[in-house]
């Protein structure tokens, strides 16, 4: 095995570390171990998280017993139409006492953040998260304040039809790894849930099972994970299909295919691999890239959906044998 490869012990660490937080936050969210899973592989692969789907199905509460598990600072921000700019980044202001303007942190300055029910704010709010994303640090008043390590967002959205809401921008979009939906819990698992949440708070029970130095650790292993090289030209080539696909206007940016490697290598690691596989990659396909699609017209007139797309692509496009 090479230098540049990790010790197996490493794989098994990684892989208890990650079963272990995934039991805990299953102890909250019943019956949804495969939007945990990817959560958690979400931030190993240094990205961020958006949930959408109709209230009241767990998406808060995902994201909350996340953070209850693990050992790190957590804020949370609630969206809403009145909500600055500065309420998220922070702000300076001048201290008195001091005679000096001081720099007060908004709530992204946690290692992880919940933005809650991100679409109900406007679209200039929702810009305020780009650069703190994507470059993860925050520029105020010309002075630039790095945010801690590991960081993520988790933002949960309410589909965008709904009232009050605002679509998020393009640019928005791909700034987040994955998009997933919780979807309702079968009937045994509502059972569970009625059972479990009916007197008091699960989340507030919850004991962290991995430290902040487990998950940078976890980090680094992802990021020492094997891709051969056809597998790398096998991501391209997706991407590159969605960008010419008769039914799309938009297809998945040259980020969304480095998203989907660094997704794959968390994955496999989870699996207890060094190396990627294809499943690993048709796997987190539509986690990663269905979000990052536009239709174009005549593809909505007819009713196509973005997940039959990008199944029809899984299909036609071939893994390169390197040969």
């Amino acid at each position: 095995m090479s230098a540049s490869r990790p010790a197996l012990a490493a794989i098994d660490s990684y892989g208890d570390v990650f079963s272990a937080v995934v039991a805990s936050v299953g102890r909250v969210v019943v019956g949804k171990e495969e939007a945990v899973r990817l959560t958690l592989a979400c931030l190993l692969a240094q990205g961020h998280m958006l949930i959408e789907d109709v209230p009241g199905v767990g998406k808060t509460v995902l994201a909350k017993a996340l953070a209850a598990s693990l050992e790190c600072t957590w804020g949370r921000i609630q969206f809403t139409s009145d909500l600055l700019p500065s309420d998220v980044t922070g702000v300076t202001v001048y201290n008195r006492s001091s005679s000096a303007f001081e720099f007060r942190p908004g709530g992204i300055f946690a290692n992880l953040v919940l933005g809650d029910e991100v679409n109900r704010a406007s679209p200039k709010t929702q810009s305020a998260l780009l650069e703190a994303m994507e470059e993860r640090q925050v520029t105020a008043d010309g002075t630039t304040h790095v945010l801690p390590s590991p960081f993520m967002v988790i933002a949960t959205q309410n589909p965008v039809d709904h009232e009050g809401t605002y679509p998020l921008p393009e640019s928005q979009l791909d700034r987040f790894l994955m998009r997933i939906a919780m979807g309702y819990p079968s009937r045994a698992a509502e059972i569970a849930v009625l059972d479990t949440h009916s007197r008091n708070s699960v989340v507030a029970n919850l004991t962290p099972v991995a430290s902040l130095g487990d998950i940078e650790h976890m980090i680094l292993v992802a990021q020492s994970i094997h891709v051969a090289p056809s597998l790398k030209a096998y991501i391209v080539d997706l991407a590159s299909a969605t960008r010419h696909h008769r039914d799309l206007a938009l297809g998945a940016s040259p980020r969304a295919a480095l998203g989907l490697l660094r997704s794959a290598r968390a994955w496999a690691a989870a699996a207890g691999r060094e190396y990627v596989v294809p499943d690993d990659i048709k796997a987190l396909a539509g986690p990663v890239l269905e979000h990052r699609l536009v239709l174009n017209t005549e593809a909505s007139i007819r009713g196509a959906t973005r997940n039959d797309v990008l199944a029809q692509i899984l299909n036609h496009i071939p893994i390169a044998t390197g040969r």
